[in-house]
């Protein structure tokens, strides 16, 4: 089991443009390693602006899937925000360790998937919660925007795992966080 970070990037290091937009992203497609990863996941994590964006973008009646997710989402958010009919979506706020402790156990043995955004994985990461860092990088700049991973992590460094290319666009770059940090 690992509480992992799977997103993607911009080259110069963003993963939403300034309005929270992702269309420079969608126009490549999904990579190829996206269904393998979510087989095992077995609990989600995500903020509100990403919940807002999965729901405008990736649900509701125009697309025929009102929740994209089989797997228990836990959404951190200082707002009352609209609940999904027959979705296992919890709203919760405060402290990412007791939430990350509820998400391990119902995972069951799976990976936890922390969706983002970079300031949640920030709050996993300070606490030492997360095990990898998955960020698919696109062809593509956006020049502001928010930033992948707002947190200083120098010492002791990311341990690169692998790096490999999707579709003849994307490289994806895998790193172990270590668990001693500054």
């Amino acid at each position: 089991m690992k509480t992992q970070y799977y997103t993607a990037t911009s080259l110069d290091g963003f993963i939403a443009d300034p309005d929270h937009s992702l269309d420079w992203l969608l126009q490549f497609g999904m990579t190829d390693d996206y269904p393998d990863f979510i087989r095992d996941v077995g609990a989600v994590a995500m903020g509100s602006t990403t919940y807002e964006w999965v729901l405008a973008d990736l649900g509701g009646a125009e697309t025929g899937t009102p929740w994209p997710y089989e797997q228990p989402t836990w959404v951190f958010t200082s707002r009352d925000l609209p609940a999904i009919p027959g979705a296992d979506v919890r709203f919760v706020r405060g402290d990412v360790r007791p939430v990350h402790e509820q998400m391990v156990a119902e995972a069951g043995g799976k990976n936890v998937w922390l969706v983002g955004g970079g300031d949640l994985v920030g709050q996993f990461c300070d606490h030492g919660l997360v095990d990898e860092l998955i960020v698919t990088v696109a062809p593509v700049t956006l020049g502001a925007g928010a930033p992948l991973l707002p947190r200083r992590i120098a010492t002791p460094p990311l341990r690169l795992v692998s790096a490999t290319t999707h579709n003849d666009t994307f490289v994806q770059l895998r790193y172990e966080v270590p668990r001693e940090r500054e």
